[in-house]
């Protein structure tokens, strides 16, 4: 059709295009033979088709000896510097790989699946196309991971495709994943897969298939099995505009040759294979005329022309660059339903997913960064009425190998013992009574099977080796940091995380213990209100109380006598003012109040040993390079190292050795992390305490493999026991009461009592006492001089 459009057209005065048809059958030996003779024999100036990679790499290897530019159909291959550098005369009419390898991870990404297993039919050139390698960055880069990568010979080297690819599906049986990209494949051979799937239970609920444009732009015309043995999956189709005149126009005049050739078939819509292809030519043409006549014979000419076209064509914008299309595709997302499929919305690198495609009609597209925000939702396989897990526990169930610090007091066993009745190798401890609550809330959904693995080397190396894959898992008290997170997945945290400064206590000297009830102040100011009380007592009650009179000497002992006997309620002196019995009242109020408060606080005080850190700065240790201790099997002499800028850091293999360490000087401070800390002073609360910050962390956490579904099911489970009290339960199993040791707890020493605690008592005391001596001098200064005017008379 584009041939004789551009033949007849009357505007073309630079010759005609004269075509040959040649059909390889996809087989790549034929695609060099049938090069070979059209360049060699018919003298072609071009070559235009090939629709798989392998048939285009072959043939623009024809194409480079003879200088013949080749234009290729074919998906294009992602390493654009290799293609250009080995096949410098081919031209690829289709666009990067790496924008649908971008939608696929989108939609991973869209229902936070984890593991994928991804399917494709091998061919010579796959390796060198990068698609895998493009896929798995872009997983990665979405938190997402290929578990298997099933890899199907061409389906046209199997003698029994239908036995090989029920023996390869069997394989799928024993991965976790379920969610399967079908990458590249021919036609016959996804088929046979499918068929095979469905059989399986493969296509039930909770798997998901996704299927590349390979597949997806041929099912307007593949057979009605094909859509059966596919219900539910999700198809990338490429985009092209249904609604130009020019694809209107095109549309009509297909149609027509169509039914004509083929009478018996029931669709005659073009596909995107026919468009390009017409496209092909169309840049062919434009080539032609910008060329002119004579120059068309000038291979590397007509090479540079046909890159250079620039035009809309019925697929889409043609432009090259690079030998390829420099357009960005859109993709049109679909799910196969019923006895076709229905359409969900688009996708782009412009708006990511939208649910209408509107700027052929110059309105902007508004897009959503998450596929399930389209307003048509997905048909699972199996009629699931939510979105798959992704991920079901094998059918030909592998034991997972658990790593565990083999011995951990108290968070995992100190020795292995076998069960007798199942040969299974148990452990106890916080961590293993933790996992084994954790089975029982998943066992409601799945049985997980497992064996644990005792584990002998540094937390570092257990995660490096749940990162490896010699372990499927580690469960222990494991902390959470960032660059183990790289490699690993974490669950839920079930216990915080810290580190703290362990050092050795420096008691309190028992000697002036008895003035420490009260602050310096408060004794200066009792003792003040002491003395002021008893000058008030003795001014008041010598002018008339004779146990008052005499020398100034016996006056003042008797006045101190009187005033500190008081203190323990032992005057004997007789008082006869009524003011002096006031201020005694007040006085003897003030001390029943302060002695009482006085015996509380000493008895406490004598009760509880007042633990003083004998090291409180970290300045300290850096000022004096004092040595600290640390366990020699976590991350804490890198922190300590690194962060901290501690220098002579001594490892302790056990924690029953720190004693010794302190009592021989060896170390002057010790790191540890939260939950070991509580453990060591359970036992030596007496004799050590902690000082300085605590150095947060992520918290302790069971690992996975990176991307592990499990993982997810495990936190949630950690997060119901939390919620149900069964941490707490556990925890005060293997670490006892969360009451902390009051021989080490600052908060309960007793508090030494101010002149705050007194201050209104006091002041009621001075002022009585005070209000009482100036109402006494008033009272005697009237009556001596009521005596001076009777003396005159």
């Amino acid at each position: 059709m584009a041939v004789n459009n551009f033949n007849f057209n009357k505007n073309s005065r630079n010759g005609r295009l004269k075509i040959y048809f040649r059909n390889t059958g996809k087989d790549p030996v034929q695609a060099v033979s049938t090069a070979e003779e059209l360049i060699g024999k018919k003298k072609v100036q071009l070559i235009v088709g090939t629709r798989t990679w392998e048939e285009a790499a072959l043939a623009a290897d024809v194409g480079k000896r003879a200088q013949v530019p080749v234009l290729s159909l074919a998906e294009a291959s992602s390493t654009q510097l290799l293609t250009q550098d080995r096949w410098p005369f081919l031209v690829q009419m289709a666009t990067d790989s790496r924008e649908q390898i971008n939608c696929i991870a989108d939609i991973v990404n869209s229902y936070h699946w984890r593991k994928i297993i991804v399917i494709h039919e091998d061919n010579s050139y796959f390796a060198n196309s990068g698609l895998l390698n493009t896929l798995s960055e872009a997983l990665e880069n979405v938190g997402a991971a290929i578990e298997y990568d099933m890899i199907l010979p061409p389906f046209s080297s199997l003698s029994d495709p239908e036995g090989f690819v029920r023996q390869e599906a069997e394989k799928l049986m024993s991965k976790q994943s379920r969610v399967f990209i079908v990458l590249q494949s021919s036609l016959p051979l996804a088929t046979h897969l499918f068929r095979e799937a469905k059989q399986m239970g493969l296509m039930d609920r909770d798997s998901v298939w996704i299927l590349t444009d390979a597949i997806s732009d041929l099912l307007d015309s593949v057979d009605p099995s094909f859509i059966s043995f596919t219900q539910g999956a999700i198809g990338i189709k490429n985009y092209y505009s249904e609604s130009t005149r020019e694809f209107l126009d095109f549309k009509d005049q297909f149609q027509k040759n169509f039914r004509r050739l083929y009478p018996d078939e029931d669709n005659s819509d073009p596909g995107i294979h026919a468009l390009k292809a017409y496209d092909s030519i169309t840049a062919i043409a434009e080539a032609v005329k910008g060329l002119g006549r004579d120059n068309t014979s000038n291979p590397k000419l007509l090479l540079n022309e046909i890159q250079s076209t620039n035009f809309v064509g019925l697929s889409g914008e043609i432009r090259f660059h690079g030998g390829k299309l420099e357009q960005k595709s859109t993709f049109k997302i679909v799910n196969i339903v019923g006895n076709r499929y229905k359409e969900l919305g688009f996708w782009s690198s412009k708006f990511v997913f939208s649910g209408s495609h509107l700027e052929e009609k110059g309105t902007s597209v508004i897009g959503v960064n998450n596929m399930n925000e389209l307003p048509s939702l997905v048909d699972w396989p199996g009629e699931l009425d939510r979105v798959p897990k992704g991920w079901a526990m094998p059918t030909v169930a592998v034991p997972m190998k658990i790593g565990v610090p083999e011995k951990h007091y108290p968070f995992t066993l100190l020795e292995w013992k076998s069960n007798e009745t199942s040969n299974e190798t148990k452990g106890e401890g916080f961590c293993i009574d933790l996992f084994d609550e954790v089975l029982k809330v998943l066992n409601k959904s799945y049985t997980l099977q497992y064996e644990f693995v005792p584990f002998n080397g540094n937390y570092n190396e257990l995660v490096g080796n749940v990162s490896s894959k010699n372990f499927d898992a580690a469960v222990g008290d494991v902390t959470i940091l960032a660059d183990r997170s790289r490699s690993v997945e974490f669950t839920q945290p079930f216990m915080e995380s810290g580190l703290s400064m362990l050092v050795p206590v420096k008691k309190t000297q028992m000697a002036w213990i008895f003035v420490k009830p009260f602050t310096r102040n408060m004794w200066m100011v009792t003792f003040a209100i002491l003395f002021y009380t008893m000058f008030v007592v003795w001014f008041i009650e010598h002018q008339s109380n004779p146990e008052f009179k005499g020398p100034w000497k016996d006056q003042l002992g008797t006045a101190m006598w009187f005033t500190f006997s008081s203190l323990f309620f032992a005057h004997k002196e007789e008082i006869n003012s009524k003011y002096t019995k006031l201020v005694v009242v007040v006085w003897l109020f003030v001390v029943l109040v302060l002695s009482s408060s006085y015996q509380a606080n000493l008895t406490s005080m004598l009760t509880v040993t007042r633990l003083e850190p004998s090291v409180t700065r970290l300045d300290w240790i850096k000022n004096n390079n004092a040595s600290v201790g640390c366990d020699s099997d976590s991350f804490i002499e890198d922190y300590l190292r690194n962060v901290l800028n501690l220098q002579n850091i001594k490892t302790i293999s056990s924690q029953d050795s720190y004693p010794d360490e302190f009592k021989s000087g060896s170390i002057s401070a010790a790191f540890l992390e939260l939950s070991h800390q509580k453990v060591f002073l359970k036992d030596h609360c007496k004799d050590y305490t902690v000082t300085g910050p605590t150095y947060s962390f992520g918290g302790l956490g069971f690992v996975f493999q990176k991307s592990s579904p499990i993982a997810r099911d495990v936190s949630e489970a950690i997060l119901t026991l939390m919620e149900c009290g069964t941490i707490e339960v556990l925890k005060e199993k293997w670490f006892g009461s969360p009451e902390t040791c009051s021989n080490s707890d600052d908060d309960s020493e007793a508090e030494i009592l101010s002149l705050k605690s007194f201050r209104g008592l006091y002041i009621v005391c001075v002022a009585i006492s005070t209000l009482s001596f100036l109402i006494f001098v008033i009272r005697l200064l009237q009556k001596k001089s009521k005596v001076l005017g009777i003396t005159e008379i």
